[in-house]
C-alpha cells in the first residue's frame, strides 16, 4: 500500500479525521514527530506523498533570525524537494504556511486579527480546472484557528480559495501541491482542547467559549460532507490512480 509521509509538528494537532479519510482513500500513513524528537528524512524518497500538519509555532523567522521551530529549515527544505519532484503534497494551516515559505512566499502576523472557529470560504474560478477544488462547493464550510497569514502566495502559485480579511485560503503549487489556511482535520475534542488553552485570548476578543465549541462542532458534519472527499481524492493522486471527479486539464496531474 501506498504511505503518506505526515509531519505533526505540535502534539496539539495531529492528523485525527483527516488521517481517516486519507486511510479510506487507501493511504497508510507514517508520522514523523519532529516536536517529540523524531528527525525528518533529507527527501520524500519512498514516499506517495507528504502531509504538513498545523501548530502553535509561527512559519516565519524571530527579530533575531531563529526558526519558528528549530527543525523549520530541514522541512521547508523537505517541501521544496517533494514540490520539485512532483510528490503529492499537502500543508495544513502551518503546514500550508511552511509550504508557501519555502517557496518565498510571505507569512506574518495577520493585520486583521485572529480568526478563530467555523468560518465560510470561497472558491475562485480557478479551482474549476483544480482535480481536489474542482468539486468543492462554491463556499465551503472549514474551520480556522490561526493568527498568521500568508500575506503573499509565491510565484507561479494558483489561488484556489479566499475570504474577505484572508484572502489567501488554499493555493496549488506547481501541479500536486496544495495549501490550506484553515483546518479540515479537527474534530470537538481537538477544538475543546484549543478553546480551553486560549481562553485568556477568547476573553480579550470577547468570544465566549462554551459558544464558541458548538457553533464549531454543529459545522462538522459539513465540514465532513466536503472535505472527506477532497482527501480522497488527493490519496488518489498519491497512489496513481483516477482521481474521482477530476476535471479535464492540461495539468501532468497523473503519472511521470
Amino acid at each position: 500500500m501506498a504511505t503518506a509521509l505526515v509531519i505533526e509538528n505540535d502534539p496539539t494537532d495531529d492528523i485525527r479525521r483527516l488521517g481517516e479519510w486519507l486511510g479510506e482513500g487507501g493511504l497508510e500513513l507514517a508520522v514523523t514527530r519532529p516536536h517529540g524528537g523524531d528527525e525528518l528524512p533529507g527527501t520524500p524518497d519512498g514516499y506517495a506523498a507528504l502531509v504538513v500538519l498545523g501548530g502553535v509555532q509561527s512559519a516565519y523567522a524571530g527579530p533575531d533570525g531563529t526558526p519558528g521551530a528549530p527543525w523549520f529549515p530541514a522541512l521547508e527544505s523537505l517541501l521544496r524537494k517533494a514540490v520539485r519532484h512532483r510528490v503529492p503534497t499537502l500543508g495544513v494551516c502551518l503546514g500550508g504556511q511552511l509550504l508557501a515559505a519555502a517557496h518565498a512566499g510571505t507569512v506574518a502576523r495577520s493585520a486583521a486579527g485572529p480568526e478563530l472557529g467555523p468560518a465560510l470560504v470561497a472558491r475562485r474560478d480557478a479551482a474549476e480546472s483544480d482535480p481536489l477544488f474542482a468539486r468543492v462547493p462554491f463556499a465551503p464550510d472549514v474551520l480556522q484557528w490561526h493568527h498568521d497569514e500568508i500575506t503573499e502566495l509565491p510565484a507561479g502559485a494558483v489561488l484556489l480559495a479566499a475570504s474577505t480579511h484572508y484572502p489567501h485560503q488554499a493555493f496549488r503549487l506547481g501541479d500536486r501541491a496544495w495549501g490550506l489556511q484553515f483546518h479540515i482535520e479537527c474534530d470537538a475534542a481537538m477544538l475543546a482542547d484549543w478553546i480551553g488553552s486560549n481562553l485568556a485570548l477568547l476573553d480579550e476578543l470577547d468570544l465566549d467559549p462554551d459558544a464558541l465549541l458548538a457553533a464549531s462542532a454543529a459545522v462538522l458534519p459539513d465540514v465532513a460532507d466536503v472535505w472527506q472527499p477532497f482527501a480522497v481524492r488527493f490519496a488518489a493522486l498519491a497512489r496513481g490512480v483516477p482521481v474521482p471527479g477530476a476535471p479535464r486539464t492540461n495539468l501532468p496531474l497523473l503519472g511521470s
